[in-house]
């Protein structure tokens, strides 16, 4: 996966629409290859980031879990934990 791409499943408070239209950026970004479509693209690629963002919004929508919520703030202090074990401080 994409690194830039989070985890926006099971959150307390849920993702906002502004994280989850940043997700589908991301994805298409990704597998389009180029981070700025060309004018001739870019219809195209605002029409792809819109479909991505639709299905994910419907997917977050649809899933079920008995798993607590987790909190955001404590995932990111575990996240920079990682990255200071695995890039040094």
């Amino acid at each position: 996966m994409c690194r830039n791409i989070r985890t926006l499943h099971n959150f307390e408070p849920p993702a906002t629409e502004d994280e989850v239209r940043a997700a589908a950026l991301q994805y298409v970004r990704k597998v389009s290859g180029s981070t700025r479509p060309s004018q001739a693209n870019e219809a195209a690629f605002e029409r792809a980031v819109d479909a991505v963002e639709a299905a994910t919004r419907e997917l977050l929508d649809s899933l079920v879990t008995t798993a607590p919520p987790k909190d955001r703030e404590v995932e990111a202090a575990k996240a920079r934990e990682r990255a200071a074990v695995r890039y040094g401080r």
